[in-house]
This record gives structure tokens, C-alpha cells and sequence, in this order.
């Protein structure tokens, strides 16, 4: 069929000023018989634009967790299944994948990052990447650059040199131009002085003059300050729309001389052609829900098994007991705009592992302790509903309550969030409110804590009785502001009985593009029982696995975290357990480099990190030995918060974040400053014992790596080469590959050297790498170890 589009230069000057903005909240403006292209946030699945708990989609794995894989060609294929699922949900492009490096443990968002490693990272985001667009669906990385922490993140001026900013966080982005991408998703925050969404060095310098790339240059949503500055920077599409600074704006500038017809003939041209290349041409394909669960394995961490006690053997530990809060309320993901909803169907960790289980071993169940939320659940059900859960949510379009309402739902979820012009039934761009009530049955008597927040005044009432009232109406700039904070007010009130109750939640809002309101319940504590059930299973037990970790609110978009520490509730939980039963293995979901003294005494440590929706039934294959645990460590833990080269995340008074470790990020700084890590870069163990016999190579060619199985079962290896220039302490990955070796076989694996990480940035143009010695293992620590690589 013919094209029937106008080409961008065919087009009049008021329909090119309109393509440099979006057409609605999620997609690009069809102007000239131009396609629209859709866009939808990532990286884990495909994002409701509505953030709606009812849009159920996919759950991969976390990028924390593909980057343990250290496995390309399984990342392609991951990002192969959200580029499928994005095809069935008409889904253009995809803000994805997230290729920004955890500084510090803190970081907010780092369950997003692949690695702390720039190399890791860029290789790995470009394979995500291209799995992503071999189904048709265009990749947008981000969020370029500087992104790498929460607090402030739209006002934050990052102060990093010229030398790390090319040679570290922008390396990432440059090797993702291998798989051609849609375009990139320019940061919020300030580099050097300049919002990134308007630098001129990074945009008309660096990525479309130096690395030629011909496509999109996009603002995260809301993210355009100045519509001329960001024009003359090389911004090409202002998003959501229609535009604030740019869109028809662009016109008007243009009148003015402000912008010149070049300018806007670049950006509405790169808009168009990325229109054509995606509009429409995703492929879906049947979910391949094994590579899931191959992924989801082998992003496990197995740090510490001494016995071994892990696989399970049933003749050895017939009674083992499950404890913990997150058997039963796993972390799948964390709490963004991105996060996925997920089949409630899915099977948690617990049900998973006593579907395998239960035929060999005796299994127990202690939950240990609460799962502890920074907002916890609301469990009601409707009120004056026969059945279901959730809330009843009642939209009005004034601050008059006793008005006929616009519309009712239920919703079965504690956070609501409605934008403008997405088609949720609220009014949000109006002064208007939202009430929800549910019927909340105790299951005990006591104290009970009810939060609520929202973007304007709250009240919550129980059986009708005003119990909490917040009269603060936000202006439209807040918003967003108090939205990305989730801070609720808390209210206890005794529950005699358990009878059901009423509860209400208000809200009255002013105008403005986005709403929320967000509540929750808690019932009396319960500690120490809980305490005394897990003592009491682990004593009578063979082995104990005990689960630890957050909770979906833990890791956040917009703030990072206050500590690397788990809740103190659950160290005690962790301290007396290993005191009731001395084999005790920990597994640890989180989704960041934390603190681990406190599993020191025990013999078995595991990092699960963020699995995604198939966590369960991989764990389960794995506890019993079905599945290798195949992940190595992609971030440094280190032994105190001290040695971190960055750890505190909040700007000074003047709002800058200096990034005063340079190009010493992470494991780089360990080296440089000879700080030995609790765990190190590339650490983690499998069930087979695999070993190096011998390496060779240089900088001209591959590394040769021969290795050994000596064990009888099939196993895994991740190889990795590092290499030292003359004069510089620290060490740069610069290769890598996982190898799978059957039982008490030998092979030989070729790594190829990258000299990209080898590069220096001096005095305005790169210095080649020379002389570099590599060292060659199967983490950072034996490669090191192991000593220099020879020819």
C-alpha cells in the first residue's frame, strides 16, 4: 500500500511546529496524514497510561535482575517479550530501557539499573533493546543523563567533569546506538548548570553531532522549562501534549526569528521519521513465559551456601520451614508511573514452592513478621456491594459531595492516580473531588492506623464520625510535587471488636493536570507473637529459608531511600530465627545494593533481587536443584556505608549533587581505595564447581578462558576480563560472557575486548588506550586474584 504521509518538508510551517509536541498524554500529534506514534513507560512490561490497577500486563524481571544474569542473548529475549506485548496493546515506543548506573545503595530507582558497571550496562541495554525492535516497537533509553538518584530530581544541577560524564554515564547511551533506537528520553534534572532537555552540549554537541544520531530526542513528561531554549539545544518533542513550551509555540518563534527554519525543520522531521518507522508495525507474538522464568533464575544470587544446603535434599532436611513476610507478599517490582500490574492469579512465592515441595519435604509456614509498607493495604470491600473488593470510588465535579456524581468504580488498590485528558472518569483540570468507601472487617481488636493523602484537602470518616479532616488545597505547580511524595496523614483509632466498619476517604482538589489520592489501614501490632511462631517452626525444623526483604513502596520514583539497612523488625526476625535453627538460608528480596552484616552467621545467602511475575515458580525450580542460580552480583556491597565513593543523595543549599568520585563508580573506587566488600562485582555461586584452568590474550585479539566442570551436575560461569591502564589504580570490565558446562566437562570460551571503557577524555577529544594489562575470573575478586593474563 502507498504511503499517503506528507513528507516532513512538504509540510506547512504551523504542521511542523505542532509535530514538535505531543498530540495527547501518550502520543505524538498525527499532523498531514502522519500516523500518531504511541508511546507507554517500561522498562519491566508495558505501563497503563491510566495507572490502573485493572490494566493487567506482563512482568519481566527487573532490570537489577537481568543485569545479575550477565547474559545478553537472554536480555534480548526478555526485551523481545515486552516488545510483543507492547505490539498487543498498541503500543508504538516504549520509554525503556533504563540505562542510568546506582551510584550510591540509595538510589531510589536503582532496581531499574542493569549494573554500577558503565560497560555491563550499555551492553546490556542495547540487547534489551534490540529484542525490543526486533518486534517492531521502538526503544527509547533513558533518561539521558546524569538521572542517577530521586531526591529533587527535577531541580537537582548534577556538577560532574566533562571526563566522567563521556566516559561513564554516557558510554551506556552510546552503545545503545548499536541497536538504533527510537530516540532518547532526555533527564529532568540539570547537568553542569543546563536542564538536560536543554544542553546544547549533550544534544546538538555530543549526540547529533558527534554520535550522529538521526533519531528522536524526547522530554520526560512535563520536563520542557523553556520551549525556546530546549528548540536551540536540539530538543526535538516536547511530551505530554499538547505542548506547554513547544507545539504550535514553535510557530510563534519562528515569526519572532527566535528559532531559525532549519531548527524546526530538524525536529519535525526526526518526529516524522520516527512516526514511519513505528507507527503501527509492532508484531505480537505468543507470550514466552520460559524465558521469563529462565530470567527470573538466573538473576538469583547465591552468596553464601555453606554444607551445602542448598538444592534441598530430602533425605538430608525432610522438614523445612518457610519463613518470612515476602513468601506470602513478594517484591515483584518497585513503585513508579512504570509499575505493572500483575495477575493477581500469579502464585506467590510460598503457594509455588508448596506445589514442588510438598510431595518430598514436610513444609511449615511462620510469617515472622508484617510486610512493612510505607502505605499499607486498604482490604475493604465496596460498600453497599454484594460482593468484590476494593473501594467504591465516587467522582464529582465540584467540592459538593451531595451532588449527583459523575461516576462510580470499584478500585482494589490503596493509590489512585488520575492525569487529564487519559479518559479517567475524574475531572481533574477542574476544582472537583473523589470519595472511596469500602466495609473493612478487623481480625483483631485494638488500635488501628488509617492514612490518607492526596493531592488536595482530605477527611476520612469511620461509620459516618469525621475522625481526620487535612483542609490544604495544593496549587497546580505542587501537584506533582505532593503526588511524587506519597505523604499521608494518620489517624489510630480503637476497634473494640470486630465488628465491620465504614470507611471513607475524601478528597478536594484544585485544578491541575494530575490527581491522586492514596490510604491505608493498619491493624495492631503484633510483633512478638509473630516472633515467637517463626522461634518456634524453625526449632522444629531441618532447614530454614527464610525470605526478608521490601515491599513495592520501598523503591520509588521521585525519592531515594533514607538507608541500605532492611526494617529493624525484620533484622530481629533474622536474629532469632538464625539463633533458633544454625541452617538457615536468607533470601533477600530487594531490588539494591544493602547491608548484609546481618546475614554474616548464617550458611546460606541468596539475593532473589526483583524476579518479576514467574518469582515463584523459579524459586521453587531452584530450591530443589531443577535450576541453577545464576546470578552474579552487577552492584558492590560494601562492608560499612563508608567505603560506598557516593552514598548521600541530597543537593547542597545551592542544589547541586557533585559527583566528586569522577569515573570511580562502584567497584572502581573499591580497587582505587583497596576497600575489600562485604561482596564484590561478579560474586555469586552456582551448584556446580566450575573453575578457570587457564587464560590467555591481549588487547589485539580475544581472551581465551579453558574451564573446568568438576562437579557431575551442568553449571554455569560468568567469565569476566578487567583491564588497568598504566598509572591508574582502578580497573574497568571490559569483557564478559556466561558459560554453561555440563558435568566434568572442559571447554574453552574466546571473550572479546572492548576498549571503549579503556578510553580517556582529555583536553577535548579521547586518548586511546595503551598498554593495559587484563585480568581474567569468574568475579572481580578471583580475577585479581588470579594475576595478570598473559599472551
Amino acid at each position: 500500500m502507498r504511503d499517503q504521509t506528507v513528507p516532513a518538508d512538504r509540510l506547512s510551517d504551523a504542521d511542523k511546529a505542532l509535530l514538535t509536541a505531543g498530540g495527547a498524554m501518550w502520543n505524538t500529534a498525527p499532523v498531514g496524514g502522519l500516523p500518531a506514534l504511541h508511546m507507554a513507560d517500561g522498562p519491566m512490561g508495558v505501563a497503563s497510561g491510566r495507572v490502573d490497577e485493572r490494566d493487567i500486563a506482563v512482568l519481566t524481571p527487573a532490570p537489577v535482575a537481568l543485569g545479575a544474569s550477565w547474559d545478553a542473548d537472554l536480555v534480548r529475549r526478555v526485551g523481545a517479550v515486552v516488545g510483543s506485548e507492547a505490539a498487543r496493546s498498541g503500543v508504538d515506543a516504549l520509554l525503556a530501557p533504563n540505562i542510568n548506573l546506582p551510584r550510591s545503595p540509595l538510589a531510589g530507582r536503582a532496581f531499574e539499573y542493569f549494573s554500577e558497571d558503565p560497560f555491563l550496562t550499555g551492553t546490556l541495554g542495547r540487547a534489551w533493546a534490540e529484542g525490543l525492535q526486533s518486534r517492531g516497537v521502538g526503544a527509547i533509553p533513558k533518561h539521558l543523563t546524569c538521572n542517577d538518584s530521586e531526591t529533587d530530581r527535577n531541580s537537582v544541577d548534577v556538577r560532574v567533569s566533562e571526563e566522567a560524564l563521556r566516559e561513564v554515564y554516557l558510554l551506556p547511551f552510546e552503545m545503545a546506538l548499536a541497536a538504533k533506537p527510537a530516540g532518547f528520553l532526555m533527564a529532568y534534572n540539570r547537568v553542569n548548570g543546563a536542564y538536560c532537555s536543554e544542553h546544547a552540549l549533550l544534544m546538538n554537541q555530543i549526540i547529533k553531532t558527534e554520535w550522529k544520531f538521526d533519531g528522536l530526542l524526547v522530554s520526560d513528561w512535563f520536563g520542557v522549562m523553556d520551549g525556546q531554549a530546549a528548540m536551540h539545544a536540539g530538543l526535538d518533542l516536547e511530551m505530554p501534549g499538547p505542548g506547554r513550551e513547544m507545539g504550535e509555540h514553535c510557530l510563534a518563534m519562528l515569526d519572532r526569528g527566535e528559532i531559525d527554519a532549519a531548527r524546526l525543520e530538524d525536529a519535525a522531521t526526526r518526529v516524522s521519521s520516527t512516526a514511519r518507522r513505528f507507527a503501527g508495525k509492532g508484531q505480537s507474538t505468543e507470550l514466552d513465559r520460559a524465558a521469563l522464568t529462565e530470567a527470573a533464575a538466573a538473576g538469583m544470587v547465591l552468596l553464601r551456601n555453606d554444607g551445602p544446603l542448598l538444592p534441598l535434599d530430602p533425605a538430608r532436611q525432610r522438614r523445612v520451614a518457610l519463613i518470612g513476610p515476602n513468601w506470602s507478599a513478594p517484591c515483584y517490582q518497585g513503585g513508579t508511573f512504570a509499575k505493572i500490574s500483575v495477575d493477581p492469579s500469579l502464585p506467590t512465592p510460598r503457594e509455588a514452592a508448596e506445589a514442588k515441595l510438598a510431595a518430598q519435604f514436610d513444609l511449615r509456614f511462620a510469617q515472622g513478621c508484617l510486610a512493612e509498607p510505607v502505605l499499607p493495604p486498604m482490604p475493604v470491600t465496596p460498600m453497599d456491594e454484594a460482593d468484590g473488593r476494593g473501594m467504591k470510588v465516587t467522582y464529582f465535579d465540584s467540592h459538593d459531595f451531595g451532588a449527583p456524581p459523575l461516576a462510580e468504580e470499584v478500585r482494589d488498590t490503596n493509590s489512585l492516580t488520575w492525569f487529564a485528558r487519559t479518559g479517567i472518569a475524574a475531572a481533574v483540570d477542574k476544582a472537583a473531588g473523589v470519595r472511596a468507601s469500602g466495609v473493612f472487617v478487623p481480625e483483631h481488636a485494638g488500635p488501628h492506623r488509617i492514612y490518607a493523602g492526596g493531592t488536595g484537602a482530605t477527611r476520612i470518616l469511620v461509620d459516618g464520625e469525621e475522625v481526620l479532616a487535612d483542609d490544604t488545597l495544593y496549587a497546580p505547580a505542587d501537584i506533582m510535587g505532593r503526588l511524587k511524595s506519597g505523604e499521608a496523614n494518620c489517624v489510630e483509632v480503637d476497634f473494640h471488636d470486630l465488628t465491620p466498619r465504614q470507611i471513607e476517604i475524601e478528597l478536594r482538589y484544585s485544578p491541575a493536570h494530575v490527581q491522586g489520592l492514596w490510604y491505608g489501614i493498619d491493624g495492631p501490632d503484633r510483633t512478638e507473637a509473630l516472633y515467637a511462631e517463626a522461634e518456634a517452626v524453625a526449632t522444629d525444623s531441618d532447614v530454614v529459608l527464610l525470605m526478608l526483604g521490601e515491599t513495592s513502596d520501598a523503591s520509588v520514583e521521585s525519592k531515594d531511600r533514607q538507608s541500605a539497612m532492611l526494617s529493624p523488625r525484620q533484622l530481629e526476625l533474622a536474629r532469632r530465627v538464625a539463633a533458633a535453627n544454625p541452617s538457615t538460608v536468607i533470601i533477600v528480596n530487594v531490588g539494591h545494593a544493602l547491608d548484609l552484616e546481618f546475614a554474616e552467621h548464617v550458611p546460606g545467602l541468596m539475593l532473589a533481587l526483583y524476579p518479576g511475575q514467574e518469582f515463584g515458580p523459579a524459586l521453587a525450580d531452584v530450591l530443589v536443584g531443577q535450576r541453577e542460580p545464576g546470578g552474579r552480583l552487577a552492584f558492590t556491597v560494601a562492608q560499612q556505608e563508608s567505603d560506598y565513593p557516593a552514598y548521600g543523595l541530597t543537593p547542597d543549599a545551592e542544589g547541586h549533587l557533585t559527583y566528586q568520585e569522577g569515573s570511580l563508580i562502584g567497584y572502581r573506587s573499591f580497587v582505587a581505595q583497596g576497600h575489600a566488600p562485604r561482596f564484590g562485582l561478579g560474586d555469586g555461586l552456582g551448584y556446580a564447581a566450575l573453575e578457570i584452568k587457564d587464560a590467555r590474550g591481549g588487547l589485539d585479539g580475544p581472551v581465551r578462558i579453558q574451564l573446568k566442570n568438576s562437579s557431575i551436575r551442568s553449571g554455569k560461569a560468568v567469565v569476566q576480563v578487567y583491564a588497568r591502564l598504566p598509572g591508574e589504580e582502578h580497573v574497568s570490565l571490559v569483557g564478559f560472557a556466561p558459560f554453561v558446562l555440563a558435568g566434568g566437562e572442559t571447554g574453552e570460551k574466546c571473550i572479546d575486548v572492548d576498549l571503549r571503557p579503556l578510553r580517556r577524555w582529555r583536553d577535548g577529544s579521547w586518548c586511546k588506550p595503551q598498554g593495559a594489562t587484563l585480568y581474567a575470573g569468574l568475579s572481580l575478586a578471583d580475577a585479581l586474584a588470579r594475576g595478570v593474563v598473559h599472551p
